[in-house]
């Protein structure tokens, strides 16, 4: 029998070759910080570390999908703040019990996502200026309702933040399942596969039948709607909400997601990149803050690491190039000889 050459590791799927590179960077990253700083590879570490990316990770998967649809979102860092003010405020001042107070949370992010999609699709404005816009309506809202005061909530909420599940916290399994559901959705149903076309061709999804607009409205939603479950997760593991809370988190949520490799442009992405992404932010600040940076050094550095990402997939994706007497030139010599031929005399 003849053997089966190897596939070589440029024919594997694209997914797999993206998921080896972030993994590999993520790997380097470790072993650097491990061998500069002394007590970098220790259990406290990585559990000081798992707690405080499931708020980013969860935000960075409803970024994905709005970057997907060719959209951004500049609101969720003001979102998350009023989402966390609803909830203190239900907790605190009303007495309400937690499940109201986490459904209450729950609404508020929702109606936001809505308000950004609704004007959207309506006035087909860019969703850049809209939440730009809805990022100081929630901000202020967070004030109003706060009376621009910091909430303590105490215990009152601690058993998100202090229980475990197989010896990791819960906030962070639930944003692992967030990522495995945002990944499932994104890859293997028909909504994921119609944001894909939208990013890639909106125009070319309408002619087709298919009208957007209800899509990308459900997209601001989740988003909307994901940014509040951050909301419950922070505010839980602060045992407080502040209403300046969330303030820069739209940038970090858009560095990771790009650092993961999905497109500003839209139509290409994928949410367990963007975890990849989280996690090579929050490795990267760890690392740093453990070797003695300051928070300058620290984000000269965060922002070389986001621009060369976007290098690299920019060359990554690149069309490929034909050598000279390759395909492309086969191709000419071929249309070159159908031309030739067209031109021979029929015969009589």
């Amino acid at each position: 029998m003849r053997r089966t050459p190897n596939k070589p590791i440029a024919e594997l799927p694209a997914f797999v070759t993206d998921y080896l590179g972030m993994g590999l960077a993520l790997v380097v990253l470790l072993v650097i910080f491990g061998l500069l700083a002394e007590n970098f590879f220790t259990l406290r570490n990585f559990k000081t570390i798992a707690s405080q990316i499931p708020d980013i990770t969860i935000v960075a998967v409803g970024m994905t999908f709005v970057l997907i649809i060719a959209g951004i979102d500049l609101s969720v860092g003001s979102v998350l703040a009023l989402s966390g003010a609803v909830l203190a405020v239900c907790l605190v001042r009303f007495n309400f019990p937690l499940p109201v107070a986490i459904a209450a949370c729950f609404v508020a992010g929702i109606l936001c996502g809505t308000v950004n999609g609704l004007v959207v699709i309506r006035w087909n404005l860019p969703p850049f200026i809209v939440t730009l816009g809805m990022l100081e309506i929630a901000r202020g809202a967070a004030y109003h309702v706060t009376d621009s005061e910091t909430i303590y909530i105490g215990g009152l909420a601690e058993v998100i933040s202090d229980t475990s599940v197989l010896w990791l916290p819960l906030p962070f399994v639930i944003a692992v399942l967030i990522v495995v559901i945002g990944q499932l959705v994104l890859s293997r149903t028909v909504f994921g596969r119609y944001l894909i076309a939208i990013g890639t061709n909106e125009e070319a999804v309408r002619l087709s039948g298919i009208d957007p607009r209800p899509l990308k409205l459900g997209v601001f939603v989740l988003c909307g709607f994901l940014t509040s479950v951050a909301a419950v997760i922070q505010t839980a593991r602060f045992s407080s909400l502040d209403p300046n809370t969330g303030d820069g988190l739209e940038l970090q949520a858009i560095a990771a997601v790009v650092i993961g490799g999905t497109s500003l442009m839209g139509g290409r992405g994928s949410v367990v990149s963007s975890f990849f992404g989280v996690l090579i932010i929050a490795v990267l600040g760890t690392g740093l803050a453990q070797i003695g940076a300051g928070e300058s050094t620290k984000r000269i550095i965060t922002g070389c690491v986001i621009v060369a990402a976007v290098i690299l997939d920019h060359y990554r994706h690149l069309p490929p190039r034909f050598p000279r007497g390759g395909a492309a030139g086969t191709t000419l010599r071929s249309g070159a000889s159908l031309r030739s031929t067209s031109r021979i005399r029929k015969p009589r």
